[in-house]
């Protein structure tokens, strides 16, 4: 897909993983030439993962070699393309899906290509959108964003479309007056507050952390009850605010010991349970014989679901809450991040000024 990759006479710069454990160094790269399919991409913005923190450690050694380019959250606008492209102009805003693969099997043919091989991603196997120009594979992965900007659009490619797909799943679960409960309301949980609060409008939403601050902004973008982790048992409340019965859907995007054990114990009669969370818990999984509850996992989404979440931020339904960061802030943001002191997504604007950024591609 990108092996043989050309590159122009000109650099950028980019935020690199040089050492696990070790800060971004903002180093300077060539800009890659696309040739195809392949599209250039002028970043907008690429949002700050917590994912990216396990790379930078080395706790998910995925990473093809050292230095390497993360972020997989980005938008931008089309900058230069190769000679197969269609459907496209210079200076389109666009958003990258960034679940790329290279094998043809059937969950790629399902459109489900973020299942088929993780060492394709980017920002996991090819380089990301921590820089100023992203090589994508092929114009196919790109979105249009219409009025959208791509500072708001690029969290929306991930934080977003990871919620948006978990809370489906609970969908066939759910009727009128059940509940649903969001477990972590960081980046992803504020969204996936959001989206149970759009998605199933006749159900109780029920938040869960323990930052006061962000319950305070759950409750803001439409949780009927939030419940501070460490100054009431969760699962006791759920069963309290549910007359006993406990909840028929609940995302958990912390992914602990303690809230996959709290998740699975609250779940009620033929729930669905969702973990999104990579904590790295455990959880001693016990049989509930008299609730036939469901336990699964949910793993980013497809490129029609980002369609889907675009059309909703189009329509005002869904709001970021972004943190813009220039390349010599990056550090301290994920730091931040690590600590929990970001409020809904932190997003690197890599060009100029963070307002002109916000103008459009260069001519």
């Amino acid at each position: 897909m990108l092996e043989e990759v050309r590159f122009m006479a000109r650099t950028m710069r980019a935020a690199q993983v040089v050492a696990y454990g070790k800060p971004l160094e903002i180093r300077e790269v060539p800009v890659p030439e696309p040739h195809g399919e392949e599209v250039l991409v002028r970043i907008g913005g690429a949002g700050l993962c917590h994912s990216d923190l396990h790379l930078m450690h080395g706790e998910i050694p995925l990473l093809p070699s050292l230095p390497f380019t993360l972020g997989h959250e980005n938008a931008g606008w089309v900058e230069e393309m190769g000679e197969n492209v269609q459907g496209f102009s210079k200076g389109d805003a666009v958003a990258v899906y960034g679940g790329w693969s290279e094998k043809p099997d059937r969950f790629a043919w399902a459109g489900q290509e973020q299942l088929t091989d993780i060492r394709k991603w980017v920002g996991i196997g090819f380089p990301g959108g921590y820089a100023e120009y992203l090589l994508v594979p092929s114009y196919r992965y790109l979105l249009p964003l219409g009025d959208l900007s791509p500072i708001e659009a690029a969290p929306l490619t991930d934080a977003a479309l990871t919620p948006y797909r978990a809370v489906k799943k609970l969908l066939p679960s759910l009727y009128p007056g059940s509940t649903v409960v969001i477990i972590g309301v960081g980046g992803l949980g504020q969204f996936g507050v959001q989206f149970a609060r759009v998605l199933t409008p006749s159900c109780q939403v029920i938040a869960i952390d323990v930052d006061s601050k962000k319950l305070e902004i759950a409750r803001e973008l439409g949780a009927d009850h939030v419940i501070h982790g460490r100054e009431e048992d969760p699962v006791a409340k759920v069963k309290s605010l549910t007359g006993g019965e406990g909840a028929q859907g609940v995302v958990d995007f912390v992914g602990s010991s303690a809230t996959m054990t709290q998740a699975w114990n609250m779940a009620g009669r033929q729930a669905k349970v969702v973990i999104v969370g990579l904590a790295g818990g455990k959880l001693e999984f016990t049989t509930k014989v008299l609730n036939e509850a469901e336990l699964t996992t949910s793993v980013w989404g497809s490129q029609v679901e980002l369609s889907e979440v675009l059309e909703l931020a189009r329509r005002g339904v869904i709001r970021p809450r972004i943190r813009r960061v220039r390349f010599e802030e990056i550090n301290e943001a994920f730091e931040d991040l690590a600590h929990g002191r970001i409020e809904g997504r932190a997003v690197l604007v890599p060009h100029d000024t963070l307002e002109n950024a916000a103008t459009g591609p260069t001519q």
